[in-house]
């Protein structure tokens, strides 16, 4: 249901009449255009009430893949396809270009022009479908993640596929948080920044589903971004958090996060501290992954965590952050931390670093990365830094 900050604001005001009770002629021709207007919308009412509407407003602008458009021959100019979102996958009156991979969603519940950008090179990998139907059951929380019968798991189907780099090169993956939660400033990033580029979607969104499909579509693998109990609760950033201490509790939440979106290989932390530093209350979340085949990145934000003995016990592929991007958010300082992590690269063979998704950051992360053919580094996905325990 739409909030009183989504609906246009009206003002009910009745104006005052010429004196005499008359109305000059020109407020005559006024009414009488609002009435032809008036017919015009009425007769789209019904219209769209003959398709299968019903006449019912909608408030989910979901954003659909589109099949994909034939090549356009070299010798013309590339084509504009428009086309009505369908009645089950868009708002009445919500349309969708497509030009040279760029799709712009105009009309229905979006908060301005939803522009996803595909990048068409040879380097850009289609991801696998999401939800594979081998990999979901469905529960009371929606389509939750699962292993496959015939061995597959999510950590495996849904990643990107590793990309070809020389024995040896210096490697770097960067994972974009707090996705979802803003619809332009998640299109920015998803936009913006490489395929390549890890994103990790935030469970409170309101359209989050749809931008996670969105990213996925634009050949960026993702991450769930689960919010786990900090030391502060004055700190816990919404409902359903993962609670320590209370293994039947942190099920069900960690669930309810799980079912709010499909197509993530695997989970990063959001805070934690408190779940992370209690053997027990970690592993309870280590077990849920294990049994779902999926993966776990800690965040790097809490020097206590257990998480990774937690992983290992469990069997769960474990990956750690090592240079948190921009915790000083000013632009030199996280220039600054890019560099650290090229240089940790080239001494460790990968290193990963984890930064929001800020306009600033996001801006400086885009600008590095147009220049890291200069410095003999190779961008890979995230998926790509976990260990020969990730088969793929």
């Amino acid at each position: 249901m739409l909030d009183d900050l989504d609906r246009p604001l009206g003002l009910d005001r009745t104006e005052p009449k010429p004196e005499g009770g008359r109305r000059p002629l020109w407020a005559a021709g006024v009414v009488a255009a609002m009435a032809v207007i008036a017919g015009g919308a009425w007769l789209t009412t019904q219209q769209d009430a003959g398709r299968g509407t019903g006449g019912e407003p909608e408030a989910r602008a979901p954003i659909q893949p589109l099949p994909p458009a034939p090549p356009a021959p070299a010798a013309t100019l590339p084509q504009v396809q428009v086309q009505p979102a369908a009645p089950d996958a868009a708002p009445k009156g919500q349309q969708v270009e497509v030009e040279n991979g760029v799709r712009v969603v105009r009309g229905g519940a979006a908060v301005g022009p939803a522009i996803i950008h595909v990048p068409d090179n040879a380097d850009h990998a289609p991801l696998a479908p999401a939800p594979d139907p081998r990999l979901v059951e469905r529960n009371r929380f929606g389509l939750l993640p699962k292993r496959g019968k015939d061995g597959a798991t999510p950590a495996q189907v849904y990643a990107r596929p590793r990309p070809a780099a020389r024995a040896g090169q210096p490697r770097i993956a960067l994972i974009i948080g707090g996705m979802g939660l803003n619809d332009l400033a998640t299109q920015s990033v998803i936009s913006r920044l490489p395929a390549e580029v890890t994103l990790a979607f935030a469970p409170y969104g309101g359209r989050v589903e749809q931008l996670a499909d969105a990213a996925r579509e634009a050949g960026h693998e993702i991450l769930l971004q689960a919010p786990m109990e900090p030391f502060n609760p004055a700190d816990a950033p919404g409902p359903h958090v993962v609670p320590a201490g209370d293994a039947p509790r942190a099920e069900d939440a960690l669930r309810w996060q799980m079912g709010r979106m499909v197509g993530y290989f695997g989970v990063i932390n959001y805070l934690g501290g408190k779940l992370s530093a209690d053997r027990d209350s970690i592993s309870t979340v280590m077990a849920e992954l294990a049994r779902r085949g999926l993966n776990y990145v800690d965040d790097g934000s809490a020097p206590q965590s257990l998480a990774g003995a937690a992983a290992a016990d469990q069997g769960v592929n474990f990956l750690k952050v090592d240079v948190r991007i921009d915790e000083i958010r000013r632009p030199e300082a996280i220039d600054a931390a890019l560099v650290k992590l090229e240089t940790l690269a080239k001494q460790n063979g990968v290193a990963v670093g984890f930064a929001s998704g800020l306009p600033t950051t996001s801006e400086r992360i885009a600008n590095y990365l147009s220049d890291t053919g200069r410095s003999g580094v190779v961008l890979v996905p995230v998926s790509a830094a976990f260990g020969a325990g990730d088969k793929r």
